[in-house]
């Protein structure tokens, strides 16, 4: 775990823009600047710039600004526009410039010009479009194949010459030699992570088969880790313009050529012109509206077949994005044959900004990626060996081995002396001390670990808490790190309570048997108290929050023995078994006591004894993953994960007393709704078969703090509900700012608007209803504990992005609001969290 956040912070930052992408070139010709009349000084859109004897060019957008960037300019820039001189300006070639230009209006004598109402060329141009964009779509195919070379960087932005002379720099001045600027925001940047990668990518609608092969991967700070090196390919979730939305940071943009582009985008043909030999228009467009998810640019379509042949967007002013001052991207087509366009370069260019405060002088981030495509081969068989690989991204053995040679002949372009320094120089960054200690710090407060040579210690929020039956907890664990091995992680921890006056520990350990495809085999045992009836997604016991959040009093706790054991496999990605065993020695308290019925009274129960053996099947697609050494983090997909878990209890294993059988489903996916937001769902059933006592029931998922979770009952208490069978359901719409960016102060405050909806109805067959004085039952059940035979629900209405990282629902439970002495329960409640959206 101790490099998965080292690694985790530049992943996920890269993962947040994957589907895109931006070539890096430090060494490349680098223009921007404005373009003003000189008279009135209002800046001129529309305004043609280029090097002159080239095709090398662009327009000046709405503000007037512009920027270029190439490896092979001319000496000339020329600038040209209807109704004003054309003026030319020499360049600096292979550096940065800033050429701000005033434009001198001509006086032309015209004859006599009849203006009669007509239709915008533009919306005449868009519908053929359209009409045409099954046909141009690069999904029609029923299969491709191509090679791609990928290069991902960050880079640090921002950086002034006062922070370089700063006490805290003095170890890091040789990183200064490679500061560039940026073209598009005129920011000074240093690179901090690149990554380069070589594939073959195939594909095959029908029957669905996507296949990457990574031939060669190379990382700066990161030496042998394939891995890294799977989840930094291609990932081929790429941006298709022709979608009518286009997913970014999980927000559904409206594309500029979408089937309804004429409510959200103001068009205008600009020009006309002859691009590698074929006829194409220039068109430019811009928002409608305020804040919508949208974009500003422009874009070149071919005559005839109305296919794109380039675009550019970037993103508008006042969207309601987190942590994103601004994007360009860029997609260039190239012709295949007289019909047939598909993707020759993906460019992308994201400016991460850490604080709103005056962003021209606060630091930040860059986030860039180019994909470079070359030998498209369209509608050919795939090959049958291609089609039998277990996971869908495949990485070579000699991948991450490739020497000098194979990069120079790889790469579509050659690496300036500057730039293939810049490996170097990253790598010379992790040695820093000071470097070291910055990453110590980030890892700790993230993982909660705190790294020392060969061990991890925490997490620290359990250091210290406290419970009703334990009093003051103290506790002290941690686990092996890295350094020990990356085939085996051991773990475990000492508790101790000044009330209870009893020690608890665990150990274990985790070994991995193989990474990809994950398998692994770990043991772990516990004596220790538990919350049973608690979401997986709760604060864990003994963490401090779940302390200090509480909104009942913290007593229902069981002491537990267990020991766990468990073999998982997975078979290809998204497609994995687990197999478990389980030990567990419940006992009771006086708040949550075990008494089994009987004609002459209660009998208290000393405890619960059983052993399960448990088979867990997950499957999914196309999921986003990132991996550490030992575990790893699911950024979810577009196809649903299913979970399925088969359960045995079996009596006399090591004394168990109860002999019974279970089977759990869950489906859970987040639907992408554009422009309506996205909706997330889980569904779970369940079904026990055999007679049992409550502890091995169902138990309900309550919450008993006033933190959000959303995978609990929030308005339920622990307790209060349990089943032998059941069905649930919970509904989460997301609105992404679509309603409180329509009110004007909202809109400045940026929050957003979430629904959510919960509800359950289960069944107890009589056996195992100990509600009652029912004699055939194995265990009364404790007061306040029934059954859900009548349905319960609860809903919210919240506000989330406070500050970017805070939610606040209010929540309504909605029936089973009938007095309970037994259950302190709330008909109305708030309840916050923390979450990062962007």
């Amino acid at each position: 775990m101790m490099q998965i956040i080292k690694k985790g912070f530049l992943l996920a930052a890269i993962l947040a823009f994957s589907g895109f992408a931006h070539t890096s070139f430090a060494q490349a010709t680098k223009i921007r600047g404005r373009i003003i009349d000189s008279e009135t000084k209002e800046p001129l859109p529309f305004v043609n710039i280029a090097f002159k004897g080239t095709t090398i060019g662009t327009t000046s957008d709405f503000d007037g600004q512009y920027f270029l960037e190439t490896r092979t300019p001319s000496d000339l820039l020329h600038i040209s526009f209807v109704g004003y001189k054309e003026q030319s300006f020499e360049i600096q070639k292979a550096s940065f410039q800033t050429i701000n230009v005033e434009l001198k209006s001509e006086a032309f004598d015209l004859a006599e010009i009849v203006v009669t109402p007509g239709e915008n060329p533009a919306h005449v141009l868009l519908r053929k479009i359209i009409a045409k964009k099954e046909s141009n779509n690069p999904s029609r195919f029923d299969s491709y194949q191509y090679e791609s070379y990928t290069k991902m960087e960050m880079d640090l932005n921002n950086i002034k010459d006062n922070f370089k002379d700063k006490k805290i720099m003095r170890q890091f001045q040789f990183v200064f030699d490679y500061i560039d600027t940026s073209v598009i925001t005129g920011k000074p940047y240093l690179p901090v992570f690149i990554t380069e990668s070589l594939s073959d990518y195939h594909f095959q609608k029908k029957p669905k088969v996507e296949r990457e092969i990574i031939k060669a991967s190379q990382m700066s700070g990161i030496n042998d880790n394939a891995s890294l090196a799977q989840f930094t390919g291609q990932l081929h979730q790429n941006v298709n313009i022709y979608d009518n939305f286009i997913d970014l940071f999980n927000m559904g943009f409206v594309s500029p050529i979408a089937d309804g582009g004429l409510r959200y985008y103001k068009y205008y043909l600009t020009d006309s012109a002859y691009r590698d030999g074929n006829w194409c228009y220039h068109v430019s467009f811009k928002p409608k509206r305020k804040q919508e998810p949208t974009f500003v640019g422009d874009f070149w379509v071919a005559d005839t077949t109305f296919a794109i042949e380039n675009m550019q967007m970037r993103i508008a002013k006042d969207v309601n994005l987190n942590w994103v001052k601004d994007l360009v991207s860029n997609n260039e087509y190239q012709k295949l044959n007289d019909s047939t366009w598909f993707l020759k370069k993906q460019n992308l260019f994201v400016d991460f900004m850490i604080s709103e405060k005056d962003s021209t002088k606060q630091m930040g981030f860059f986030g860039r990626k180019s994909i470079s495509y070359k030998n498209v081969k369209i509608n050919q068989p795939l090959r049958e060996e291609i089609i039998k690989l277990d996971n869908n991204v495949v990485v070579e053995e000699t991948a991450l081995k490739q020497p000098k040679e194979y990069w120079d002949n790889a790469r579509p372009y050659q690496l300036s002396q500057r730039e293939a320094g810049i490996y170097s120089m990253v790598d010379s960054i992790q040695n820093v001390p000071l470097y070291k200690n910055i990453i110590d710090v980030i890892q700790t407060f993230v993982t909660g670990y705190y790294v020392k040579g060969k061990f991890e210690y925490g997490p620290y929020y359990k250091l210290y808490s406290f419970n009703e039956i334990e009093g003051n907890r103290f506790m002290f664990g941690g686990r092996t790190s890295n350094d020990f091995s990356t085939k085996i992680m051991l773990n475990g921890h000492l508790a101790y309570g000044d009330k209870d006056n009893k020690l608890k520990y665990g150990l274990g350990f985790l070994y991995m048997i193989n990474k990809l495809p994950r398998e692994t085999f770990g043991v772990q045992y516990k004596h220790d108290i538990q919350q049973l009836g608690k979401s997986p997604n709760a604060f864990t016991e003994g963490n401090i929050l779940s302390s200090l959040l509480k909104r009942n009093p913290n007593n229902k706790l069981t002491m537990v023995n267990q020991l766990e054991t468990h073999y998982e496999k997975e078979w290809f990605q998204g497609f994995s078994n687990t197999l478990k065993f389980r030990y567990r020695d419940i006992t009771p308290t006086e708040y949550v006591p075990f008494n089994a019925p009987d004609a002459s009274g209660n009998i208290p129960i000393s405890g619960i004894t059983s052993s399960e053996l448990e088979l867990r099947t997950r499957f999914t697609k196309n999921e986003k993953i990132v991996m550490g050494e030992f575990e790893r983090i699911h950024f979810g997909g577009p196809f649903p994960v299913f979970n399925l878990y088969l359960t045995m209890g079996m009596k006399d294993v090591l004394g168990a007393d109860h002999d019974y059988q279970k089977i759990d489903l869950s489906i859970e996916h987040t639907l992408e709704l554009p422009p309506l937001g996205n909706l997330y769902y889980l569904v779970t059933a369940g079904k026990l078969f055999g007679k049992v006592p409550y502890p091995l029931l169902h138990m309900h998922e309550g919450n008993e703090t006033y933190a959000f979770d959303p995978y609990a009952f929030n308005m339920m208490n622990y307790y209060e509900f349990a089943s032998d069978q059941y069905v649930s359901l919970f509904v989460e719409h997301h609105f992404n700012g679509l309603i409180l960016n329509r009110i004007p102060l909202f809109r400045k405050l940026k929050w957003r608007t979430v629904i959510s909806g919960k509800g359950l109805i289960g069944s107890l067959s009589d056996k195992n209803n100990g509600s009652l004085a029912n004699t055939d039952a194995k265990m009364l059940f404790p007061n306040g504990l029934s059954d859900v035979s009548k349905p319960y629900f609860e809903a919210s209405v919240g506000i989330e992005n406070i500050f970017k990282f805070i939610r606040i629902d209010a929540m309504w439970r909605l029936n089973h609001l009938e007095d309970n002495p037994y259950q302190d329960f709330e008909n109305f409640g708030i309840r916050a969290m923390f979450q990062f959206t962007f």
